[in-house]
């Protein structure tokens, strides 16, 4: 049996529901009305240039490394596909293009706060929370370190800082919510040369995409990645190749809260819940042990150095 780690949370799901009885409905598995003030922003992929910028932005925003611009000039870091750290909020990877060899294609990589976000479905604390604008934010006051955000969300998103043994703290891009209420654009967005990221309402963000589709069929696949993927996403992608070439997870349209509600229901309404999941986890990690196989879609080919 093979299980990623979207399957890992159906039978958890499944599991829970089993052991501790059904529970009514819940909100996120309902369609819900898209919030008209939700914020967002749109990346043309085919306007990206690779010179990591919104990544010295990001990292001078959140006082990161605090490195210099030049360390971010570096190109050779992109001989490897890269992912987020707690050091690094966005990264830039690079693949081939096969329409033009001498003209690779970037994707900048990010958290996507969800409109329904499972991170903070997951959260037994109210630790991590959508705003009001959308911007799913952390709260490290109220973190426990439990860590389900992680195993919750679909993109595989948010980092934990194990260097860390006192005061350990989950990272993730928090979209410049301090420099919004500051009147001020995301930092990215700010800073980046080719305006390859356009910020805005998701709304707006949302006909703009489709209509640089509809008027440019030759240069975009009929695709806004974001837009229904796992519920929708404020981060939404344009791009000339399909995006499953290019680093991005093929996700469903259903909201990830539907297979992590259960988990939180069970641990503070019926109060048994700690001692079924634990033996869940346990069943699970036996099984693993015994011969099967758990496929994290992390594990993804390796991008052409070459590009």
């Amino acid at each position: 049996m093979k299980l990623n780690r979207r399957g890992f949370f159906q039978v958890m799901a499944a599991g829970t529901a089993t052991a501790l009885a059904s529970q009514p409905a819940q909100a996120s598995d309902q369609a819900q009305a898209s919030n008209p003030n939700s914020i967002g922003m749109l990346v043309d992929t085919t306007e990206c240039i690779g010179c990591r910028k919104c990544e010295f932005a990001c990292d001078m925003a959140n006082n990161l490394t605090g490195q210099p611009v030049k360390a971010f000039e570096d190109m050779k870091v992109y001989d490897r596909e890269r992912r987020m750290s707690e050091n690094a909020f966005t990264v830039v990877n690079r693949y081939a293009n096969p329409e033009d060899s001498n003209r690779p294609i970037y994707v900048k990589s990010q958290c996507m706060h969800c409109l329904k976000p499972g991170c903070t479905s997951a959260c037994l604390v109210g630790a991590l929370r959508v705003g009001d604008n959308g911007a799913v934010v952390y709260d490290a006051r109220k973190c426990l370190g439990c860590r389900y955000c992680m195993v919750a969300c679909p993109f595989q998103v948010p980092m934990y800082e194990y260097d860390d043994p006192l005061t350990p703290r989950v990272r993730k891009c928090e979209f410049c919510h301090t420099r919004l209420e500051e009147g001020k654009l995301p930092a990215c967005a700010e800073m980046c040369p080719p305006m390859a990221l356009t910020f805005g309402t998701r709304e707006e963000l949302l006909k703009l995409a489709h209509k640089k589709i509809e008027s440019n069929p030759d240069r975009y696949i009929d695709h806004v990645y974001g837009e229904k993927e796992v519920g929708g996403t404020s981060w939404l992608y344009l791009a000339s190749r399909e995006f499953e070439k290019t680093g991005f997870l093929k996700l469903g349209e259903g909201a990830v809260p539907r297979l992590t509600e259960p988990i939180q229901q069970a641990i503070f309404k019926l109060g048994l819940p700690p001692l079924a999941l634990y033996g869940l986890l346990g069943a699970m990690m036996w099984t693993y042990r015994n011969g099967d196989e758990y496929i994290d879609p992390g594990e993804s080919e390796e991008t052409d150095p070459s590009a």
